[in-house]
């Protein structure tokens, strides 16, 4: 019992020391013909102006008719006595001197859309091609005075664009500043990408290992990663270059940490959460690593599998058992310029 104590010791030593340097990753992109040449089309809807352009009830429950999806999933209708009332909140929300400051400042920002707009249809191209069931939802931004980031439904997604005003702005929603930061234009399409991916990602409901939600992670940015090869890893994971780099640099040492640890077939949702959970760090391992380390490592295992077993996206997808993923990955720690 010394002997390990010790050991762990001497481990976390060394893991708040190797946090100090790190390498670039290395990245390549390309999308198929097949792929691109899809006859699918995006149109982003900016009900933003409209809405704060409305001068009256009538005007907003015109606009209700008009965008009874948005009305109904977004808005949230059904919770008001009537089209009237809630008219009559929204009219008194955007008069709102402060709330007309924001809408300015998104306005500014956001004036060109047209760059996210196409990602996302490339996107939803790539989607289609893996995933042929996947149905193209409306697609709606709008100025929520920071009540909602991002909706994304079968058929419907919003995007509250002043969530993702620059990190640097006045304006920022009530969020720990390590979150606030991937708050940010160029994670509106991973973001949206990663939340479609969860109804292919099928799980074993009974595996509550933290190796299944590891699993579950990889596979999530596995497949936003299939679906967005040009995207940085930074975009998707959500760490920055430099953490990125330090990461692979020591990861014989991670893995080591879960090894020791016996941390895979953890079940205790507090042990679980040390290394899933959103956090500035995985201080369990170092306060110079990153948080959610657990679904980092997740990551790279999925890939070592689909690259192993060479397995189809939707196939990959589709397979529910954790355990399995692991074992025929063949995962083994990369060393350091590996």
């Amino acid at each position: 019992m010394r002997i390990h104590s010790y050991r762990h010791i001497t481990l976390s030593l060394l893991l708040i020391l190797a946090f100090a340097c790190g390498k670039k990753e290395d990245e390549g992109c390309e999308l198929s013909p097949e792929i691109l040449d899809q006859d699918l089309t995006v149109n982003i809807i900016r009900l933003e102006k409209d809405f704060f352009e409305a001068k009256s009830i009538d005007e907003f429950k015109y606009l209700f008719e008009k965008h009874p999806e948005f009305t109904k999933e977004y808005l949230q209708m059904d919770l008001y006595a009537s089209p009237d009332s809630l008219a009559a909140e929204l009219l008194a929300i955007h008069q709102d001197s402060a709330m007309r400051v924001l809408y300015d400042s998104v306005e500014v920002v956001f004036n060109d859309f047209s760059g996210v707009e196409k990602d996302l249809e490339t996107a939803f191209k790539a989607i289609k091609y893996y995933f042929p069931q996947f149905q193209i939802p409306k697609v709606y931004t709008f100025t929520s005075g920071f009540n909602s980031d991002l909706i994304v439904k079968d058929d419907l997604i919003v995007i509250g664009l002043d969530y993702f005003l620059p990190p640097t702005h006045t304006f920022q929603p009530e969020l720990p500043r390590y979150m606030a930061e991937r708050y940010d234009k160029p994670y509106i399409v991973p973001m949206i990408v990663m939340a479609i991916s969860s109804r292919f990602n099928k799980t074993n409901p009974a595996d509550n290992t933290l190796l299944a939600e590891m699993i579950y992670y990889g596979k999530t940015y596995h497949f936003t990663k299939a679906i967005l090869p040009c995207t940085s890893d930074q975009y998707i994971i959500g760490y920055t270059p430099e953490a990125i780099s330090e990461s692979f640099d020591n990861e014989e040492l991670i893995w080591s940490h879960f090894v020791e640890n016996e941390l895979l077939f953890e079940t205790n949702p507090f042990e679980i959460r040390k290394y899933i959970g959103e956090a500035p760090f995985t201080d369990a391992i170092s306060t110079k690593a990153p948080g959610r380390l657990g679904r980092w490592l997740g990551w790279n295992i999925v890939d070592d599998y689909q690259f192993n077993q060479d397995v189809p996206l939707d196939v990959l997808m589709a397979e529910p058992d954790a355990e399995k993923i692991f074992r025929e990955s063949g995962y083994r720690p990369r060393k350091p310029n590996e």
